[in-house]
């Protein structure tokens, strides 16, 4: 046996050769790759190998560590929980109805309930509206609570000044069907401020149409509240609200001396009625011209 080794060893000189050309098979256990690494001199026969995975151990460094889908799932749910808690989640309430449904009732109810709560509130009103003085908010049965009288909301922030607006948790907005930039502070006040916004004001015109911008904060808030009245003609449920005069301007701001809470048959008779004695009056004053 001795002699044959050393026959093999005469013949092919190469293959007992001491081991300066060694492939090692590694697994890196922070990454799920298999990788060759290699002692070679240039002229291995090896060296160009097409069967050669990795020339080189990777770095350590790049490789980030395997993680199964459950650890990603909680890993996520982790960030979300921690983000959740950096940023307190805002709210939206709306408080929709005809005139004299109690809106502006409800919302100081609100308002006051917040504050026995212990929590901070400021109220907001159109400026259009001083039918009770400019600077409170007023119900039609004689409740009060002081207010911001604002053209629009964006002046708000600037007006209270950062710091009070910071400390601040609910804000109120009377009569908003006249604020145009209603959706956009609502929007930044709960998303991004965490305010909880609490807004009363008229879903429809005399008209029974869409008024300003309450109806487009309907898609982002919590809670919708649809208040009614009472009709003035037969005492049931008003959903609607019945100009009595022969103004045609969308806004008109104006009482019981303009306005007054309808039924559905009452509303479409009541305009019924109002177009037949418009016809009555515009004959009556062709008919006094041409005698004239």
């Amino acid at each position: 046996m001795l002699a044959i080794s050393r026959m093999k060893s005469v013949l092919c000189p190469g293959f007992f050769k001491p081991a300066t050309n060694t492939f090692a098979l590694g697994f890196h256990t922070q990454n799920p790759i298999f990788f060759l690494s290699r002692n070679m001199g240039s002229s291995s026969p090896l060296q160009n190998s097409r069967f050669l995975l990795n020339q080189t151990k990777p770095s350590t460094a790049s490789l980030k560590p395997f993680k199964n889908p459950s650890q990603q799932t909680r890993s996520l749910k982790m960030e979300v929980n921690s983000s959740s808690q950096q940023s307190t989640s805002g709210e939206i309430h709306v408080i929709v109805g005809p005139m004299f449904a109690g809106k502006t009732t409800t919302l100081i109810k609100r308002m006051k309930t917040e504050c026995s709560n212990g929590r901070n509130f400021a109220l907001i009103k159109s400026n259009k509206d001083n039918r009770y003085g400019l600077e409170s908010v007023a119900s039609h049965d004689g409740e009060k609570l002081p207010c911001w009288p604002l053209a629009n909301l964006s002046s708000f922030r600037q007006r209270i000044g950062l710091e009070e607006y910071d400390k601040l948790e609910v804000i109120g907005i009377d009569e908003a069907q006249f604020f145009e930039d209603l959706y956009d502070f609502c929007c930044q006040a709960a998303d991004q401020d965490g305010k909880t916004v609490i807004v009363a004001g008229l879903d429809g015109d005399y008209l029974r149409r869409s008024f300003g911008s309450v109806l487009d904060i309907i898609p982002i808030a919590d809670t919708v509240t649809k208040l009614t009245a009472r009709c003035e003609l037969c005492g049931k449920r008003a959903f609607f609200t019945l100009r009595k005069t022969e103004e045609t301007e969308t806004e008109l701001i104006a009482g019981a001396e303009v306005y007054m809470p309808v039924c559905r048959k009452h509303y479409v008779s009541g305009q019924v009625v109002k177009k037949a004695a418009r016809t009555v009056l515009e004959t009556q004053k062709v008919e006094c011209n041409s005698v004239l």
